[in-house]
């Protein structure tokens, strides 16, 4: 899987586009779950779920109603990069927990150490931007790609930002699908 998001990132023509994949080999990107408990909170978890996040969201955008017009560069991009802000942000810890036959023992768990607090979909979009320009467009499906798990109090500028960019709503629906169809 590593390989497999590592071409697709190296095939995406942009300035900064090497110091970035620098950045998250460097990182524990490849390693890291892609949640603490709800989704892919695993090792590996963050790498699969942003590749299947790419996969579904490529199809989302070819079966679309309407017509969505955005380069293949732009879908790698936002589908991969989405969740970066997850990069250096786990850390593994140890808890009690009773095994198979009733005797406690030291097992290990994801833990948030969040160093750069920064919210999630616009934190994504800084450290992108870091290294690499966004369109608009990728900036917007970015920031608002976990949708309505924001605060309702946001609400109504989820909504302009999804009529803007439809774009940005089918990255929300194929990060969602992915955490409650494909990632275990």
């Amino acid at each position: 899987m590593k390989e497999e998001f590592l071409a697709l990132l190296r095939s995406v023509d942009r300035e900064g586009m090497d110091e970035l994949i620098n950045f998250i080999e460097k990182s524990d990107f490849f390693k890291a779950p892609a949640s603490t408990r709800f989704h892919g909170s695993y090792e590996g978890g963050l790498l699969e779920h942003s590749l299947n996040v790419y996969k579904l969201l490529c199809e989302k955008v070819k079966n679309c109603p309407i017509e969505i017009n955005v380069s293949q560069d732009s879908l790698i991009i936002i589908a991969l990069l989405h969740d970066i802000c997850k990069a250096n942000f786990y850390k593994v810890d140890y808890r009690n927990a009773k095994n198979s036959l009733g005797v406690w023992e030291k097992v290990p768990y994801y833990t948030i150490e969040d160093t750069i607090p920064y919210g999630h979909g616009e934190k994504s979009v800084m450290m992108i931007s870091e290294y690499i320009k966004l369109t608009v467009e990728e900036k917007y499906c970015i920031r608002w790609h976990m949708g309505f798990t924001e605060p309702k109090e946001l609400y109504n500028t989820l909504g302009q930002a999804y009529k803007k960019y439809p774009l940005a709503l089918l990255v929300h629906e194929a990060d969602l699908e992915t955490t409650y169809f494909y990632d275990v």
